[in-house]
């Protein structure tokens, strides 16, 4: 059954007191006390996201009339959809369920309404997600191994300290496929998906990681509005009621500050005002499904939609006396999908650099020192400019404990690239002419506009040599 999160606490007795079937999957775990107890302490600590239990049929189960075994080293598991909803399921031998039957399981939920099941499961993948680190479980990745191995993972890959470490809490969702094409998703037709698509982007929207101009957001906020509110109604959609709704439809640098949001006055620019009249624009005539694809075109149009998003970190650009004082580095989002690779600053919700496969090389370095803690991986990037009319190189440094996962996915999407230039994948080979265009402007203030001014980079000429070189690439140049 679906349940909102909200709601968990409340419905946890009459969980407990219901049967349920449950996905009938073969465990292979041995029965030792160490598995047993590892199998206790996850149960422990998905226990309090657990409602009712989602009634999928086991093919184990003969009819409803015969007695049901009982089941074999449950494990209460819980997947989260991007609209807060949970779904709730029992799977036999959970420790040793992969992630592919889970998904199933997931997307199988009748509850759930989506009638092409097979289509869905390409279409959307699980991810154990956390403020610290998200990763996409592949088809034979186990779920159960993955959360107990989590501590160690935080260790390797996250940017967080030891503090946050030890209380960070992940949790399994359900989210877009990276690798499925935004071409084959535009053509998707089933109501359901197109709404669980909406449900993410509409999320990567409030949290600020689809960037764009504030006009824009706005106008996406009026349709999400809509969508949620159905008509305009004078008597309750007031100036005042989007002036305390604004976190709900707005990213944060969007909204009005919530400081000063107890005052009763508006002024004609502000965002809870320019929302208003979004939200009234939307025709009365128009439908949720309609709304819904709407929203979901202008986010295709983005040029970092659909991309999976690691933590990272680049220098500041510093020069003169300021260079001999010491500066910290700006974090930053590195979004990585099937188009190119995107720098974001997410406290300023802006793009820094946004390159396509085309425009870039690329290569991982591992640490100089191991043992030293502040020595991370990084990611060079290095793409052509132009700087006072001629042509040049420039070489960027990207830090970060995940720069071998952003590696892995660039070098995928790299060949896929390569593949469809040479026809090497069954398709006519690329002419060189975007099938698409660039958003990203290569200067400018815009929010989708590079700013090199902002990074820390090496130049070279057009035979190789470094005429000019920052931070840290100093030492190397």
């Amino acid at each position: 059954m679906l349940y909102r999160a909200s709601n968990i606490r409340q419905q946890l007795w009459v969980y407990q007191q219901r049967p349920s079937t449950s996905t009938n999957y073969q465990s292979q775990a041995a029965n030792n006390s160490s598995e047993m107890q590892q199998s206790a302490c996850l149960a422990n600590s998905y226990g309090s996201a657990a409602t009712s239990s989602m009634n999928y049929a086991s093919t184990g189960v003969s009819s409803s009339a015969s007695i049901p075994r009982p089941l074999q080293h449950v494990i209460p598991t819980c997947v989260y959809l991007m609209s807060r909803i949970a779904v709730h399921m029992e799977i036999e031998g959970t420790a040793q369920c992969p992630s592919q039957v889970m998904l199933a399981a997931a997307l199988g939920c009748e509850e759930l309404g989506i009638a092409n099941k097979l289509l869905a499961q390409s279409i959307f993948g699980l991810w154990m997600t956390s403020s610290l680190l998200e990763i996409q479980l592949k088809p034979h990745h186990r779920p159960y191994a993955v959360r107990v191995a989590w501590s160690k993972l935080l260790e390797r890959h996250s940017p967080g300290n030891e503090i946050e470490r030890k209380y960070d809490e992940p949790m399994i969702t359900l989210r877009r496929n990276v690798f499925f094409s935004k071409k084959d998703e535009e053509k998707i037709k089933d109501p359901r998906i197109l709404e669980l698509l909406y449900e993410e982007a509409r999320h990567n929207v409030l949290m600020g990681r689809y960037v764009m101009e504030p006009a824009h957001s706005i106008m996406l906020g009026g349709i999400q509005a809509r969508v949620e509110l159905g008509p305009y109604n004078s008597h309750t959609h007031t100036i005042g009621f989007f002036r305390e709704n604004q976190s709900r439809f707005l990213p944060p640098h969007v909204a009005k500050s919530s400081s000063w949001s107890w005052l009763p006055v508006s002024r004609k620019t502000s965002a809870e005002v320019r929302l208003l009249e979004q939200f009234k624009r939307v025709p009365t005539t128009a439908t949720t499904r309609k709304l819904m694809r709407k929203y979901l075109e202008f986010c295709w149009a983005l040029p970092f939609y659909g991309a999976a998003f690691f933590h990272g970190q680049v220098e500041q650009p510093v020069r003169g006396l300021m260079s001999l004082v010491h500066h910290k580095d700006i974090s930053v989002l590195i979004a990585v999908n099937e188009k190119g690779v995107f720098i974001i600053d997410h406290v300023e919700s802006t793009l820094i650099l946004g390159l396509r496969y085309e425009e870039l090389s690329w290569d991982f370095a591992k640490p100089s020192s191991a043992d030293d803690p502040e020595c991370m991986p990084c990611i060079f990037i290095q793409f052509e400019a132009v700087e006072n009319g001629i042509p040049v190189t420039k070489l960027m440094q990207i830090f970060s404990k995940q720069a071998g996962m952003m590696d892995a996915l660039i070098a995928h999407f790299a060949e896929q690239m390569r593949r469809r230039r040479d026809g090497g994948d069954g398709q006519t080979p690329d002419n060189g002419v975007h099938d698409e265009p660039n958003s990203i402007q290569n200067s400018g203030n815009g929010v989708l506009s590079n700013k090199l001014s902002r990074l820390t980079l090496a130049t070279f000429d057009d035979e190789g040599r470094c005429i000019g070189q920052m931070g840290s690439l100093s030492i190397s140049y």
